[in-house]
């Protein structure tokens, strides 16, 4: 356990003896359902990605295991980082989205009505 003032590793990297780079497991604290899902349907659009799931260990436990299988010896952490900055401009553009919506709304809402 990480004492005070000691920062948790995030992500962790779990590989099978003699497995190569192309099948990895991640473990990824302090998160659920709401990333691993949306991370798993970014992944598995790359074609170089054979298997992508996940699972979440314990109901208890806030951390997930993302395991990543990649064909044409294609490390599995390329997917990987794809996936977070791809997943990362969709969230970009909903808020994006989003907040030029609520500007034009309280512009509609600043004019009298006649």
């Amino acid at each position: 356990m990480a004492g005070e003032g000691e920062k948790k590793a995030v992500l962790e990297m779990v590989q099978a003896d003699g497995a190569d780079e192309g099948c990895v497991t991640f473990v990824l604290h302090d998160e659920d359902h709401t990333l691993g899902n949306s991370l798993r349907y970014m992944i598995m659009k790359n074609v170089d990605v054979e298997f992508c799931g996940y699972t979440i260990t314990h109901p208890s436990e806030s951390k997930i295991n993302f395991r990543i299988q990649t064909r044409g010896g294609v490390p599995a952490t390329e997917p990987l980082r794809r996936g977070l900055n791809e997943l990362n401009d969709v969230c970009q553009h909903v808020l994006n989205t989003f907040q030029a919506k609520v500007n034009k709304f309280k512009e509609g809402q600043e004019k009298p009505m006649e």
